[in-house]
């Protein structure tokens, strides 16, 4: 171990190897839910330290986990016995350039600070969650995020243009292209989006950028039905040359525990509703964005157009558009603090799902029946991306029974395999969904899966037992 210890503070140097209580702070994760004793935390500053890390942790046969944010859902980051490998000192952006709309950054650029050197130059780097302020580049491409602009730009793999990453045998492979097209052989770059670092360590990447909107119109809708809040979104979609940006959805029981959760929030409308929805459409054009002589910004002007139309048709029941920034920020408070509601204090069960849009509705329906049955007195508070289908389908238990909240979480994949979705949209599987993996996953996917992780960790040191079953 002081062996060990000594070579690994050669390779970063003697200050950047933690143990101890020094490693409180990356052994647990923010929910309190993932706690572990890893051996050792190691904090590289470069590409070439992680490489003679994951090496020597071949040598010893000592496994390495790695860690961004820390920000994790699902235990992807639980370190038990291993080497835990920070990537926050590698926390460079290299490079912004505006014309090609890319910028070059380091694993350990967090993700709020790379939306404001987007910024500075009229762009936008489009993932955008409740976290931003702390999840890192490495965490979010390891995960492949999701968040709340996935309807108009995609998933992080979709804003991924090339990587840098460690391979387990501490190879380092530069694939690090800035092309928009790239037929070179398998796509590596894919592989390791997504992967929640089994398959190597991300330690830098080219990432897109976008034309930052000029103004945004947003708006809390109350609708009459989800079928409802998919004809306004499509309305919407059509009417706006698709910039609907987010189409956040928020039920009655939500915004009860939300408000219960903070009463400092104020609720949305003077009355109560089933179906609440947050909308948002950027505008990038000036004609769009620039207000006019009377001071209207026109794709606000949009927005209040078709929702009246559609309250004149009896679809919406209510609407508030956000005349400020202030009250744009007040609105996304009440979806971004999902997650505190979510994880309050007690026994829940949680499906991070994903089902065809135009099966929300009927999936709610019947997950809302399942769980009745098993726990009368159980409250499901699910907040869904309506825009690409992803349901956050999260139940308080009456008991803290770990078989009820399994059957709970089975009853939910069983109605989500019917209905052809996921049972795992952007949160990963870390160690939490290793058994719906082996439940729900194709039995020749699981068995290929494992062969590419034989292949490129024959050692079984990088994040072993994680997202793959035994």
């Amino acid at each position: 171990m002081a062996d060990l210890l000594e070579r690994l503070g050669e390779i970063v140097g003697a200050g950047q190897v933690m143990t101890g209580p020094d490693m409180a702070g990356y052994a647990q994760d923010w929910t309190g839910a993932w706690v572990s004793a890893p051996l050792c935390v190691v904090r590289p500053a470069t590409t070439a330290e992680i490489a003679a890390v994951v090496r020597l942790a071949n040598e010893v046969g000592v496994p390495v986990v790695p860690l961004a944010g820390n920000t994790g859902l699902n235990g992807g980051a639980v370190a038990e016995g291993a080497i835990l490998l920070s990537v926050e000192r590698m926390s460079r952006i290299r490079e912004i350039r505006p014309e090609a709309r890319i910028a070059i950054v380091e694993a350990g650029v967090v993700l709020e600070r790379l939306h404001e050197a987007a910024g500075q130059h009229g762009l936008a780097f489009p993932l955008t969650f409740g976290a931003k302020g702390s999840a890192m580049i490495g965490g979010v491409l390891s995960t492949n995020a999701g968040g709340s602009n996935v309807l108009r730009y995609g998933n992080t793999r979709d804003l991924c243009l090339g990587l840098e990453a460690v391979l387990p045998t501490g190879e380092v492979v530069d694939l690090m292209s800035e092309l928009h097209k790239d037929n070179s052989g398998y796509d590596l770059r894919d592989l390791l989006i997504g992967a929640e670092g089994t398959l190597g360590i991300i330690t830098a990447a080219v990432l897109k950028l976008v034309p930052r909107p000029r103004a945004y119109a947003t708006a809390m809708v109350a609708v009459a039905s989800l079928d409802a809040g998919l004809a306004l979104l499509n309305r919407l979609q059509e009417a706006t040359g698709g910039a609907v940006e987010a189409c956040e959805y928020m039920p009655r029981a939500y915004m009860e525990a939300l408000l219960a959760h903070d009463p400092a929030l104020k609720p949305p409308f003077a009355e109560s509703h089933d179906v609440n929805l947050l909308v948002e459409v950027g505008a990038t054009a000036p004609r769009d964005a620039d207000p006019g002589p009377d001071g209207t910004v026109p794709v606000q002007a949009y927005l209040e157009a078709i929702l009246g139309d559609l309250f004149e048709e009896g679809a919406v029941l209510d609407a508030v558009v956000a005349q400020n920034d202030t009250q744009r920020a007040e609105m996304w408070a009440r979806r971004e603090r999902a997650a505190e509601v979510a994880l309050a204090p007690g026994p829940v069960a949680v499906n991070d799902i994903a089902v065809p849009l135009d099966r929300v509705g009927p999936f709610l329906a019947r997950a809302d029946a399942a769980v009745a049955a098993l726990d009368p007195a159980a409250v499901a508070l699910p907040v869904a991306h309506l825009g690409d289908g992803n349901i956050h389908y999260a139940v308080r238990l009456s008991q803290g029974d770990a078989g009820l909240k399994e059957a709970v979480v089975e009853a939910v994949e069983e109605i989500v395999r019917e209905m052809g979705g996921s049972f795992s949209a952007e949160h990963g599987i870390g160690l939490a969904k290793l058994p719906s993996m082996r439940r729900r996953k194709d039995a020749a996917a699981l068995a290929a899966m494992r062969a590419i992780k034989a292949a490129l960790d024959p050692a079984g040191v990088m994040n072993p037992g994680k997202v793959l079953p035994d």
